[in-house]
């Protein structure tokens, strides 16, 4: 079903592009649209948005929570893939992102958390003033209406958080799902059981520990709440042209005396239905593609690493080796185990009659199966999920590593120290049903499942996002960009390894634990036991065939810091260094990865961004 009101849309880029812009952004996705609506909260302003996919308006498959996971793999993704990975033995991943108004926002899983204070305080320590945690909490709660649950929906379902830290009047709307899985319950005395304490106030500055999580639905449609949400005032002077893919951005040279050689923005190149147009602007292009489109399209406008420039065929304008780089990603694992098949399950959607009966109980009061979602939630450090002996192993060997700048370096190193403040280094979730691409079990033998998640939070991997090399076949047509995480490679990657792989060892601890007795009959494939001779190389080689994204990249277009242009691609005010009237928007800008889903943070950034944005102009 619809949001009550819809964005403001024009399908064609002729009409688009006779009007003159004050400002451009470039991709209506998460940040994209938030960016854009508070910008034309100021009537004399003129915003564009340029989206490649269309509106989902209406779509059920993206509006019902129930059936989040239905687009991946189709028109509203753009589904690229990674190029092939030597630490996951040769295998590439997909990486769905959203082609679609509302971006990846339309097509994730509608978690909504927040990391920890830290994680937001080590980007101001690296030298962004104003992107620590008290700096972004207005804009945070800016972006969010939470709709508080009853007294007794709170101790029924340890639906526990601290309100005071949570938005009342945001565009996108918070809540607690109507119903949970049997599975939920239980969670918590398990994680109980093994010395994990409930965590009553999660979105307020620590994540650590167990508890229910929040999601991005209006509790009173049972729909997504998404960025599209922003729009539905529908401003006069805002306007979106869907379809429209950017190609790249027009850059004029106007050197300064303090700025040799500076460029400036014109406008955007980009392609409708094969027919290319340029729309034109007067302030700035707020480019806001996302962690893997971003770079790729500052790439094709001429900026980057002039290696990577030249084998494209593209003309160096503004010479910047990190684009593209500082690509962070977190690893996910999928452990699944046999459940008692008398419970609700997942899996019973693929019969006809229960699934005709969900959807009807849904369109009837937003309850039942389709408004379920996995919210049993837990961020614990690796103290808590690995032996000290391996713990300090890895500590000694992240100390030595000295790859990346001494900032980066101290405050990754910190957080595996002895004595370190504990951070939410591995996520765990936990849902009823399969949730493996690699497990595919026999649909005649009857049996249910449940899934344990297991996510690495802070990876050392650092991988890279590039334009391809120019061949005779891709000259004239767009290009998928070359995504390339470098998944477990070198000594960096190593560490990840170790810690994930030790890490299995407690999520099979927590689905072992009597307190998930009765909804747990046992593993449904065989992990290697790291005891038995062997075993511990087994379960290594195990972890780098099962291991897949979370579909959470950050950090290509990071911020630079106290290293400025030398380390990162924009300043603390989110502008491309060498270019005026330029700037990133989206989770590119990250310069360190943090222990949470990235939409909420996504929003914070576009909030804080459009107040820059504004306050810069003196709007």
């Amino acid at each position: 079903m619809a949001p009550d009101k819809t964005p403001q849309i024009t399908n064609s880029a002729a009409k688009f592009c006779a009007r003159r812009y004050d400002f451009i952004v470039v991709g209506g996705g998460t940040a994209g649209l938030a960016v854009a609506s508070r910008l034309a909260e100021n009537p004399a302003l003129t915003v564009g948005v340029l989206e490649a996919g269309t509106s989902a308006a209406g779509v059920d498959d993206v509006d019902i929570p129930g059936y989040s996971g239905r687009p991946l793999g189709g028109e509203l993704d753009w589904q690229f893939e990674t190029t092939p990975q030597p630490g996951l033995r040769g295998r590439k991943l997909p990486w769905n992102r959203g082609k679609v108004l509302g971006g990846s926002s339309a097509l994730n899983f509608m978690t909504w958390n927040r990391a920890s204070r830290d994680d937001y305080d080590a980007w101001e320590e690296l030298g962004n003033p104003g992107w620590g945690w008290d700096s972004l909490l207005p804009f945070f709660k800016k972006s969010e209406t939470f709709h508080p649950p009853s007294p007794e929906f709170i101790a029924q379902h340890k639906a526990f958080t601290d309100g005071s830290f949570l938005g009342s009047d945001g565009p996108i709307h918070i809540s607690y799902t109507k119903e949970f899985a049997d599975s939920h319950a239980p969670w918590h005395g398990a994680l109980n059981a093994l010395g994990i304490e409930t965590n009553k106030s999660h979105m307020s500055g620590s994540n650590v520990g167990v508890w229910t999580n929040t999601c991005a639905v209006t509790p009173d449609s049972g729909a997504r709440s998404y960025s599209t949400h922003y729009c539905a005032s529908q401003p006069a002077n805002l306007f979106i042209c869907t379809a429209a893919l950017a190609q790249e951005i027009m850059l004029f040279q106007v050197p300064t005396e303090d700025v040799p050689g500076q460029y400036t923005t014109s406008g955007v190149r980009f392609t409708q239905h094969g027919e290319e147009f340029t729309a034109s602007v007067t302030k700035e292009v707020i480019l806001s593609a996302g962690s893997v489109q971003s770079p790729q399209i500052l790439e094709l406008s001429g900026i980057g690493n002039p290696d990577v420039l030249a084998a494209a065929g593209i003309p160096v304008k503004v010479s910047n080796r990190n684009v593209g780089e500082n690509l962070q990603e977190h690893m996910m694992l999928a452990l699944i185990y046999e459940a008692d098949p008398s419970l609700p399950n997942p899996s019973d959607l693929l019969t006809p009659s229960i699934a005709a009966a969900a959807r009807e109980q849904y369109a009837k009061d937003h309850s039942g199966p389709l408004c379920r979602l996995p919210c049993s939630m837990s961020y614990l450090p690796l103290t808590k999920t690995i032996p000290e002996a391996i713990h300090t192993s890895i500590a000694t060997t992240a100390a030595s590593l000295t790859t990346y700048p001494p900032s980066y370096h101290k405050i990754l190193t910190h957080r595996f120290a002895p004595g370190a403040k504990p951070l939410g280094q591995i996520e765990y979730v936990f849902d009823l049903g399969n949730w493996s691409p690699f497990f595919t079990p026999d649909p005649t033998n009857g049996k249910k499942y449940a899934t344990i998640l297991q996510i690495l939070q802070y990876p050392f991997s650092r991988g890279s996002i590039h334009i391809a090399p120019a061949t005779t076949s891709n000259t004239k047509e767009w290009q998928p960009p070359q995504i390339n995480p470098e998944y477990y490679a070198g000594p960096h990657g190593a560490l990840d390894l170790e810690a994930i792989m030790h890490s299995a060892r407690f999520a099979h601890r927590i689905c072992t634990s009597p307190a998930l007795s009765h909804i747990i009959r046992g593993p449904a494939h065989t992990i290697p036991s790291p005891d038995t001779e062997g075993g511990e190389e087994a379960l290594r080689e195990w972890v780098r065939d099962n291991t897949i994204t979370d579909w959470h990249p950050i950090g290509t277009c990071a911020m630079g810091g106290y290293g400025g242009r030398e380390t990162g691609v924009v300043d603390e005010r989110l502008r491309v260094y060498g270019v005026r009237g330029l700037r990133v928007v989206d989770a590119s800008v990250m310069p360190l990865q943090i222990s949470a889903h990235l939409q909420a943070t996504v929003y914070a950034i576009a909030e804080k961004a459009a107040a820059m944005v504004l306050e810069d102009w003196g709007l």
